[in-house]
């Protein structure tokens, strides 16, 4: 474990205990429910800590796998089912083409090994070239499925919406990180010389995620999709800011590494929020039997408590100055804005669109004349917040705040991984 890998296999062990509180009410099927959830942890912690390319690789399908299942077998209506083989089939195939790209790296390597440590140490694609560029093209499409970014996000969606609640939390906030953490594990440290001749690309895929993913979010009306939409947005700014550490040229190492603590402060930062927002969904579909925000309005003054919450995930999401969004975008910006000034200043936008969103959803489902669903004439019993749901969301808040106002103890974490990467990079 190191400054990378470490603070993520905190967030996982968080979020799933997380998700594990608030299912205790679930119902159905409890021990295969149980089973699969476990069988998601140890794939998840297991992927954080591989040094090995094929077992990264197991880990990363073993992922897909249990996900799927967990979908098709407890996700939401008909459409479940549908949901999960395409998110199956789609990041499957993403897999294959990170597999392809492991298999050019092994070859590449004199002797043959899929070592991580020792593949970044010999180096073996520092030459560059076609085939340096087709390697870091599979490694890099398996890892954007993941991610996701544009264009390799159409998966995510109604993978999210047909979900069982704490199933998008881990989806979001656990599996969506084993995309960016493979960028800053394996492509970046593996092949330094074309990463830098290709940041630009990055750069713009990063953009082109993060103001795709917060104007579609706008035009939501299903509170899941909406959420999904900002992971991409989320996202995106991870991205950016890995992309910009590969431009050396006339840039400022201190604000190179800024960009990379960054991106892995986003990590963790949207983990526990995204997560956060997830489960309050849950909550509000449990209530509800609907995602669709039209059928809602009035609720703050019915559910105070989770009206509150909401709010304050919601504030945190958008990046506001007390909150761990904030710290980590800051970072990105002030990092990005040396190395790529015109792309920084362009993604700044997707944190106004962000805060309209946000501040459209609170106004239409807690403001106004009580309404709920399927509730003429008197409203039906819409309970606030139970003990099991606040146990579960309100401490993942307490953490993202906690690194919003006192940032240092991650940041002495994940900084000196990140001066060594950026010396890997700059070989």
């Amino acid at each position: 474990m190191d400054g990378l890998s470490l603070p993520l296999i905190a967030l996982s062990a968080v979020l799933f205990l997380a998700c594990a509180v608030f299912s205790l009410r679930e119902p159905r099927r409890v021990k295969a429910y149980v089973t699969i959830f476990l069988g998601l942890q140890t794939v998840s912690l297991g992927l954080f800590t591989a040094l090995d390319l094929i077992l990264f690789f197991l880990f990363f399908d073993l992922s897909i796998v249990l996900m799927y299942f967990l979908i098709a077998g407890w996700g939401h209506g008909e459409r479940a089912r549908a949901s999960a083989l395409k998110f199956f089939l789609y990041t499957f195939l993403g897999s294959l083409a990170l597999l392809l790209g492991f298999i050019g790296l092994y070859l590449a390597a004199e002797p043959n090994t899929f070592d991580i440590v020792t593949l970044i140490q010999t180096n073996p694609l520092a030459g560059g070239g076609v085939y340096a560029a087709l390697v870091l093209l599979a490694v890099g499409v398996g890892l954007a499925v993941k991610t996701p970014t544009v264009p390799f996000h159409t998966w995510l969606p109604p993978a999210h919406t047909d979900a069982p609640a704490p199933g998008s939390a881990i989806l979001a906030g656990v599996l969506l990180k084993m995309g960016t953490y493979g960028f800053v594990r394996i492509a970046m440290p593996m092949l330094p010389t074309t990463w830098r001749q290709y940041a630009a690309v990055i750069v713009v895929v990063g953009v082109v995620s993060v103001v795709y993913g917060a104007l579609v979010a706008l035009a939501q009306t299903d509170v899941k999709r909406m959420i999904a939409y900002t992971s991409v947005n989320h996202m995106g700014y991870v991205v950016l800011g890995v992309g910009a550490a590969g431009f050396l040229a006339g840039t400022d190492d201190q604000a190179r590494q800024l960009a990379t603590t960054g991106a892995v402060t986003q990590m963790v930062s949207h983990g526990l929020i995204t997560g956060a927002l997830f489960l309050l969904a849950g909550v509000l579909y449990d209530r509800g039997r609907t995602y669709d925000m039209r059928a809602y309005s009035g609720l703050a003054a019915r559910t105070p408590v989770f009206a509150g919450v909401f709010a304050v995930a919601a504030f945190a999401s958008l990046g506001l100055p007390g909150f761990s969004g904030f710290i980590a975008e800051f970072q990105i910006f002030t990092g990005a804005l040396d190395a790529t000034p015109v792309a920084a200043a362009i993604a700044v936008t997707g944190i106004v669109v962000t805060a309209a969103l946000f501040l459209v959803a609170l106004q239409r489902v807690f403001l106004g004349e009580l309404r709920v669903p399927d509730a003429p004439g008197t409203p039906r019993p819409f309970a606030d917040l139970r003990p099991s749901e606040t146990v579960a969301v309100v401490p993942l808040l307490v953490l993202a705040t906690i690194i919003g106002l006192l940032p240092r103890f991650l940041l002495d974490v994940i900084e000196p991984a990140s001066r060594t990467l950026l010396e890997l990079v700059a070989r």
